[in-house]
């Protein structure tokens, strides 16, 4: 039912110009969940303050991201998902204005927790725009658009980092975030439509237990190790905020399902089995590429010597090959049944991965290091399109925004489990090769492992072996975690060949 009626002629909907708008602003977003991790050392240096206090510059931005996504995909749908883009796009370049100026890390972590929100208020109204604006047939190109700037968002945030660090200073990788979100204010302006809105009655309980048991199920696992899994304050442990943030969100599950308004959360649209079969697909997505740049970076720097730069440098056959195989796979997607494609690419992810594990020696030379890389690409393209597409398929109009929140959350929590797993992970692997390590090389490593990512230098040579043994075992947790996604994916029913989700749809959004 739509809210306000125009009185003026339909303006006519031009869907690849408001795709176009929307991924510059998705990208932007992405790479900032990336990118602060190569300036911590210059932040910390700037500010004058300690490695823990700059690392939550990074926490508050992925936490205040995470936790209100399921809220605010069902916002687009209430007021409309231009508008809250645009709102979010707004909050998002100022806050990143303020990040650049901030003077105190405290301003900055302030900054960041506002960029996350403005963040968490764009993401989930660019899948519901594509879902809404597209027809179903033709909506794998645009999906394989938008998946491949998700994968490819992820790699290019260190090597822009590196870059502006290097010419300009760590202020610059926020400031640039301001004509590039006002190019993409002007556009989604121009070129991403009003569309239909609907009557909701918030969920206002909903929205206070989603958010509850998020913040708390996140910050545990984000966090865990900062406390080393114990005591976080007074009674307050790691494990208890897990499992109460799990429980409140059973209770928030039970909740939808018995109130009597209407549901922050419809749990009909997990009646629609691809949507169901997607969405825990998307989790094992999530923990596997957040889990694998951090014991490659661990490699390249400590043990092969390479900058932060040069490291994500050598993802640049991944990052060009997803780009330049999205469009292809997507017109594959439109003609084709995409459930095979989508099970392929995580295959395939998994063999890139594989490749790393057998690769990842001290003797291995760089260029070979290039070819699973590649492999990454490829399959990427295969994956995040094809994915994205047969998840959102058959859903409604009015469930788009809806569905768009918990398919993104989703992510966000795996890539949280991913951060978490890998990182304790790497620590026991490290212990277990270089424990006994002569003439001091597991202290070394142990040290400058502690200083991974964050400009520490090369490994002495005795320690060099084990580290990168260390690193490549890490690496089977991302390659178990796809293959799990792959499996399930294997469950995807077919296409239907007719739906109700309507092809192109008639503005209405005040």
């Amino acid at each position: 039912m739509s809210t306000e009626t125009p009185a003026s002629p339909k303006p006519e909907i031009r869907p690849w110009p408001a795709l176009w708008s929307l991924v510059l602003g998705f990208f932007m977003i992405l790479v900032d969940t990336t990118i602060v991790s190569v300036a911590n050392p210059s932040i910390m240096d700037g500010l004058g303050t300690t490695m823990v206090a700059t690392l939550w510059a990074t926490s508050a931005y992925l936490l205040a991201y995470a936790v209100p996504l399921l809220i605010t995909g069902r916002l687009g749908d209430r007021f409309g998902p231009r508008r809250i883009y645009l709102f979010g796009l707004t909050v998002f370049t100022l806050s990143s204005l303020a990040c650049g100026m901030a003077g105190t890390i405290e301003a900055l972590i302030i900054a960041r927790v506002f960029q996350g929100l403005g963040a968490a208020l764009m993401t989930p109204q660019t899948m519901a725009v594509i879902t809404r604006i597209f027809s179903p047939r033709n909506r794998g190109s645009a999906m394989a658009v938008w998946g491949i700037t998700a994968g490819v968002a992820t790699l290019v945030g260190p090597i822009l980092g590196g870059v502006l660090l290097d010419g300009f200073g760590w202020e610059w990788i926020f400031f640039i975030n301001v004509p590039v979100g006002i190019i993409g204010f002007v556009l989604a302006m121009r070129f991403v439509p009003k569309l239909e809105t609907h009557a909701h009655h918030f969920d206002w309980i909903g929205v206070l237990l989603s958010a509850a048991g998020m913040f708390m199920l996140v910050f545990g696992i984000q966090e865990g190790e900062s406390y080393e899994w114990g005591v976080i304050w007074g009674p307050i442990s790691v494990w208890s905020l897990i499992i109460v943030g799990a429980l409140v969100l059973v209770l928030f599950v039970i909740w939808q399902r018995v109130q009597r308004g209407e549901p922050l959360l419809p749990l009909e649209i997990f009646k629609d089995r691809n949507f169901s079969v997607g969405t825990g697909t998307i989790v094992t997505v999530g923990l596997a590429v957040t889990s694998m740049g951090l014991p490659l970076m661990f490699y390249y720097q400590l043990v092969r010597g390479l900058t932060p730069t040069q490291s994500a440098l050598m993802l640049v056959p991944m990052a060009l090959l997803s780009a330049g195989l999205a469009r292809p796979v997507g017109l594959l997607i439109d003609r084709t049944d995409p459930r095979r494609i989508a099970t392929f690419g995580l295959a395939l992810v998994a063999a890139g991965m594989l490749l790393y594990f057998f690769l990842l020696r001290p003797e291995t030379p760089l260029w070979l290091l290039l070819v699973p890389s590649a492999v990454l690409g490829v399959a990427n393209a295969c994956m995040w399109g094809p994915l994205a597409s047969i998840t959102t398929f058959s859903l409604a109009p009015q469930l788009a925004g809806a569905g768009s929140g918990v398919y993104n959350t989703s992510r966000q929590v795996g890539a949280v489990l991913g951060s978490a797993a890998i990182a304790a992970l790497m620590q026991s692997r490290i212990a277990a090769e270089l424990g006994g390590a002569s003439g001091g090389g597991a202290g070394a490593a142990g040290a400058a492992g502690g200083e991974a990512g964050m400009g520490g230098g090369q490994l002495p040579e005795a320690a060099r072996e084990g580290f990168a043994a260390a690193m490549a075992q890490s690496m089977l947790l991302p390659v178990a975690a796809i293959l799990i996604g792959a499996i399930v994916s294997l469950w995807f029913a077919r296409r239907p060949q007719k739906t109700n989700t309507n092809p192109i749809e008639v503005p209405a959004e005040a």
